[in-house]
């Protein structure tokens, strides 16, 4: 998760205290470590519309050609050829892997910084990939109860090394009042209109873990996609639950949005 608030200036003291990070680490291939402190490593299948951007971020496949990440991850809306994806494995290094180019990024009309809320962007591909895409939650209802979240990231707040094996790992919900009020206490406001918030002791997202999924199965079993990792204070700190963008509050205009870049 990109755990970054230096863009907003009253917690600026704050941040670089407890050591909150810049900017999403770069994955580095070629050392497998763990990620996504407190998890388990996902299967070949498991997860199979989860994607990683070369900036160091998740995302997921929204359509076989229109990735759903996190705004803080990518630039301003337009043009940009500069983010490779790697989607169609767990393990970022199997042969199994398929890649391909943005062309273009859409970034939330009202986003100016993840803590802000609007935190989501669509990036589009040179190509239509063959693999199975996500589904968004129809609505409020599942927003409670108990998440998956899963990504590339950081195995803890220290450790600085993302890496090629996809992690998992279950968080329940933080209510908004709770969070809120966590939050309030170093300063920092939420934006609860359009935010979830999901963790316990030792089990979280973390730096490299931004855009990519927190997911609910539906009462057929179903994944659903529920958030998209967006900020934090630390990895795993009991007294700061991680904070995701609700997707409930963006799925229209997430379509509308898709539906432009065709």
């Amino acid at each position: 998760m990109l755990r970054n608030a230096l863009k907003v200036a009253s917690v600026v003291a704050l941040v670089l205290a407890i050591g909150v990070a810049q900017a999403p680490a770069q994955a580095r291939p070629d050392e497998p470590v763990l990620e996504v402190v407190g998890g388990d490593t996902a299967t070949q299948g498991q997860f199979p519309w989860i994607v990683r951007l070369s900036m160091g971020c998740g995302g997921t496949l929204y359509s076989p050609r229109v990735v759903l990440t996190a705004a803080h991850c990518v630039g301003r809306t337009g043009r940009d050829t500069s983010i490779v994806v790697t989607a169609g494995a767990a393990d970022l290094g199997s042969p199994s892997a398929v890649r391909a180019r943005s062309v273009s990024v859409v970034r939330a009309p009202g986003f100016t910084n993840e803590m802000s809320g609007d935190d989501w962007a669509l990036v589009k591909l040179d190509r239509a990939l063959k693999l199975p895409t996500v589904t968004l939650t129809p609505g409020t209802g599942y927003d409670k109860g108990t998440y998956t979240v899963a990504g590339w990231g950081q195995v803890t707040e220290e450790n600085r090394t993302q890496q090629r094996r996809l992690r998992w790992a279950e968080v329940p919900a933080i209510g908004d009042s709770a969070c809120a009020k966590a939050y309030a206490k170093v300063g920092v406001t939420l934006v609860t209109k359009d935010s979830l918030c999901a963790g316990k002791r030792g089990v979280d997202a973390c730096q490299g873990d931004s855009g990519g999924p927190l997911l609910r199965r539906d009462g057929k079993g179903r994944w659903l996609q529920v958030g998209i990792v967006s900020w934090g204070i630390g990895c795993a700190r009991p007294e700061f639950p991680g904070v995701y963008t609700q997707v409930s509050a963006f799925r229209s205009a997430i379509a509308k949005a898709a539906a432009k870049l065709g």
